[in-house]
């Protein structure tokens, strides 16, 4: 069987595996002692050429730098888009041994089952003796809370969204979480209003612990806004910086308000729990758990389905199939292919101005070959440069100024950029560089010594 890590536990340790811990100057300057420690080695081993390819490129500063910075700006999108993929591709992909059972609507995305369904899920829904019973601190519901600060203007900025749970299992059933201060969730638990809330998002609400606010529903719980306090905050991770934890109690008590004051039930009364987690400790459990509570009778309006996280995951991520594969073998494709005509036409523009340049250097001894390598080394130059600062800007865009890309996907707000940017940016610019030149080098390599002094004289 297949399993899967929680999404945010994965890609947590993954970005730290990357070096996102690590200080974005420290980064820097390794990528740019890298470029200096290269450049010096090529003009030790390979002193003319290396001249002459940076001679070349040095000839038409104005067309270089277009070039260049067409590259940079292709690069730039897509290092931040691989910088999504990748991880999900990666956390799709990989086997653990972490065992969660996730139980959600059978037949619809995003799940809405009935809250009065969580007591008898937390508990496992044992029927009979013998049966799988959940223990308190293996089992934690699951809504999601959307809301803004400023309804009259929407932005990021402004913009809130909880994990709506108990907070009782916040350090034993959400990943990484087990660090969290407990006098916060001990002030959750006596304030029903209190939530906690990610480091950079308390930042750009412009708010800090202590703090009260009011936040305007969107979504599901449209037309119910509510006043919460702000009671604590995450540890430093980069999967909760933006994310917020609000009480169950608090939005069930808000619900029957609504209902007391507008004498009706809010549209969401009725659908508001969407998933619930059960821990179990092996597969065999697992089938078992599954088997009881598919085949439980509490469960028929709307039907449920048991399932890993591992396959959870992949039934979430089904409704962006589409979408991923679009980017991933159209989006980005063309993108590199962008890169290469930006390239082929600056090379090409090159050569075509420096034939007789190239007929000279034919006579003086240089083989085709040579010729064509000459040309190939200013594609290379130029892209590579041009993908490695595009990778450091990227990174150090993206990771220092917002902490990386605003794409709320599963329970994931935020996507660091990964240090493999680095290279990433370095292999997209010579990559392409190779591709767009060949055709030019190609062109220069064939030049004919006779043809070009014929059109000379």
């Amino acid at each position: 069987m297949e399993k899967l890590m929680p999404l945010d536990l994965f890609l947590s340790k993954l970005y730290r595996e990357q070096g996102i811990h690590v200080s974005i100057p420290v980064l820097v300057g390794i990528a740019l002692g890298t470029v200096v420690v290269v450049l010096a080695l090529l003009r030790l081993l390979l002193p003319n050429y290396t001249a002459l390819v940076f001679k070349n490129v040095r000839r038409n500063l104005l067309r270089t730098t277009l070039a260049s910075l067409a590259i940079i700006v292709l690069s730039l999108v897509v290092t931040a888009v691989w910088s999504i993929l990748v991880p999900l591709d990666a956390y799709l992909t990989k086997r653990t041994a972490d065992i969660k059972a996730i139980v959600s609507e059978r037949w619809q995305v995003p799940s809405q089952m009935p809250y009065a369904y969580a007591a008898t899920l937390e508990r496992g829904a044992p029927s009979e003796r013998g049966d799988i019973t959940i223990k308190d601190e293996d089992s934690m519901t699951w809504s999601f809370y959307f809301g803004t600060t400023d309804p009259a203007k929407m932005t990021f900025e402004n913009f809130a969204w909880f994990f709506v749970m108990d907070p009782r299992k916040v350090p034993t059933m959400m990943d990484e979480l087990e660090r969290v201060d407990p006098s916060y969730i001990e002030a959750m638990t006596k304030k029903p209003e209190g939530v906690i809330i990610g480091k950079d998002r308390l930042k750009a609400l412009h708010k800090q612990v202590g703090d009260r606010m009011r936040v305007t529903a969107v979504g599901t719980y449209k037309d119910l806004d509510l006043d919460i306090e702000v009671v604590g905050t995450f540890p430093d991770l980069p999967n909760y910086n933006q994310a917020g934890i609000m009480n169950r109690d608090y939005l069930q008590n808000s619900l029957d308000a609504y209902e007391r004051q507008k004498r009706q039930k809010h549209p969401a009364a009725w659908t508001n729990l969407e998933m619930v987690w059960l821990r179990v400790p092996d597969s065999k459990s697992f089938g078992k758990l599954t088997n009881q509570i598919m085949s439980s009778p509490l469960y028929s309006t709307p039907a449920v389905k048991c399932e890993t996280a591992s396959s959870g995951s992949s039934a979430f991520f089904d409704s962006y199939k589409d979408l991923l594969w679009i980017f991933k073998w159209l989006v980005v494709p063309s993108l590199l292919i962008g890169m290469a005509l930006v390239m082929a036409m600056a090379i090409s523009i090159s050569v075509r101005e420096r034939r007789t340049e190239m007929a000279v250097l034919k006579v003086l001894g240089f083989t085709p070959r040579r010729i064509m390598a000459l040309v190939l080394g200013e594609a290379v130059l130029v892209g590579a440069l041009s993908g490695l600062f595009s990778g450091v800007l990227c990174y150090a865009l993206v990771n220092g100024t917002i902490g990386g890309i605003p794409l709320p996907l599963a329970w994931i707000a935020m996507w660091p950029i990964l240090a493999d940017a680095f290279w990433w940016g370095m292999l997209f610019g010579i990559v392409t560089a190779l591709l767009g030149s060949i055709l030019p080098a190609r062109s220069a390599r064939r030049i004919k010594v006779s043809e070009v002094f014929a059109k000379v004289a």
